[in-house]
């Protein structure tokens, strides 16, 4: 690990009205005080006690840069566990970048993308699941998300990994201290109680693997595509979700012809919608390229909203639409309620089981309120409970809690298959490490260096 002293600008470079410079490492206090001059020339930052905030100038040797205020803290309690100065400055690009300049003059080094979160981590103060829950919360994209995020700063998937491994930690040890000292510890009547503890563990990383799914899409949204044959209403949904004109609508079928993509929030729920052509047996070379993209957009989506023109009787193509779509999650939308309905919910029903048919008029606006709840109760169980549930957002935590999983399974069958004692030991070592990997202490260096060059430069 890199010990040198380090800086770079933290906040967002820009017009904005305040810019952070931040510097981290064993002589931020003193290059710091190199640049900084107090009001009366008297204070030095060197002197000052730790977690105190103070006005002055940032001086480039007899050149006045900028009127600051100058944020000191000590080791070991601050962000990296190293002394830190942040100095706030005027925002824009010029003068962060000349207080950059002088202080790097003075003795530091450019950071490197999320090198103060990895230092960090490397200096104890958090594990890598919550580092990597930094830029989780950074890159936000709904309140559900940035909850999770928070919630798994704070320690939500880092405590419970903890205490998954010291329960699988107990039962190696004891294990391998009955195999070294049979004399005096027994293995008479344990393994029926590994049996069941096995099984707890098992349950407990199943359930977190399972919510991994929804944690991705409460992480990156639901993929949402809008299928339905021309004219039934599908770009006017799109656009009374985003509450403005993205698409055009017009009384012509077949007007949509390529997809076009939007993100929205519903209720704090993140949508990717897509809104494809609609889909008919058609000669037309353009529209037909549309139609097939709109198939292999609804084969890859998570949500399918069916847009079905209520006042209008189902044809060949509704049948071709809905046969596309049988396995895939689907809203049918019955849309121009407002019109004489002529089809029959109970035809679309025996076609498309587990399916929520909803009324909806886009140009009344009517039966979009259900349709969230739908959307909430298909996805998150009718209610999206941050606080209770751990979601599992990262792929790489999701991997390492299958392969613990199959290695608890492992475990499960050499129980049932009443193996030697160090196959369980074997497997339970195996089930540990994976879940070390989430925290980072079965890592190597080359991956802790690939996850915090994703990071921005001042984090």
């Amino acid at each position: 690990m890199k010990t040198d002293t380090i800086a770079a600008i933290a906040t967002a470079v820009g017009d904005s009205g305040i810019g952070i410079v931040r510097i981290s490492g064993d002589e931020a206090i003193e290059i710091a005080d190199r640049v900084y001059r107090s009001k009366n020339d008297k204070k030095r930052l060197v002197d000052v006690k730790s977690h105190t905030i103070h006005y002055g100038f940032i001086y480039d040797s007899d050149e006045l840069v900028d009127e600051v205020m100058v944020a000191v803290m000590r080791a070991p309690n601050t962000y990296t566990k190293e002394n830190i100065v942040e100095i706030d400055c005027h925002g824009g690009i010029l003068v962060m970048d000349q207080i950059l300049e002088v202080i790097i003059k003075n003795g530091c080094r450019i950071a490197e993308p999320g090198e103060f979160t990895k230092r960090a981590f490397l200096n104890g103060r958090i594990d890598l699941s919550k580092a990597e829950a930094v830029m989780d919360i950074i890159h936000s994209k709904n309140e559900f998300a940035l909850r999770s995020s928070v919630k798994q700063l704070k320690g939500a998937v880092s405590d419970k990994v903890h205490s998954l491994r010291e329960d699988i930690l107990y039962e190696i040890a004891f294990i391998e201290s009955a195999l070294d000292d049979p004399e005096h510890i027994s293995l008479e009547g344990y393994l029926e109680k590994l049996e069941v503890r096995a099984t707890r563990i098992h349950g407990e990383l199943k359930k977190l693997i399972d919510s991994a799914d929804n944690g991705k899409m409460l992480k990156d949204g639901i993929n949402t595509v809008i299928v339905g044959k021309p004219n039934v209403g599908k770009s006017s949904l799109l656009n009374l979700l985003v509450g403005e004109e993205k698409a055009i609508v017009t009384s012509v079928a077949g007007t949509t012809r390529d997809v076009l993509e939007e993100s929205i929030r519903l209720n704090g729920v993140g949508l990717n919608i897509i809104d494809t052509a609609g889909i008919r047996n058609t000669e037309d070379e353009v529209e037909k390229i549309g139609v097939e993209k709109a198939r292999k957009y609804a084969e890859d989506a998570d949500l399918v909203i069916y847009v079905v023109d209520a006042s209008c009787a189902l044809d060949e193509n509704d049948e071709e639409i809905m046969e596309m779509i049988t396995d895939k999650k689907v809203i049918v939308l019955l849309n121009k309620s407002d019109l004489e309905q002529v089809v029959s919910e109970d035809r679309i029903i025996k076609k498309l089981t587990h399916v929520s048919v909803i009324k909806t008029s886009t140009k009344e606006n009517t039966g979009i309120d259900e349709f969230e709840n739908v959307i909430k109760r298909l996805f998150f169980g009718g209610e999206i409970a941050v606080n209770d549930q751990i979601y599992i957002t990262n792929q790489r935590h999701k991997e390492a809690l299958r392969e613990a999983y199959e290695s608890m399974e492992m475990v499960l069958h050499s129980l049932a298959d009443q193996m030697p004692e160090d196959f369980y030991s074997i497997d339970l070592m195996s089930a540990y490490a994976s879940l070390g990997r989430i925290i980072g202490e079965e890592v190597g260096e080359d991956l802790v260096n690939e996850i915090f060059s994703k990071f921005c430069m001042g984090k």
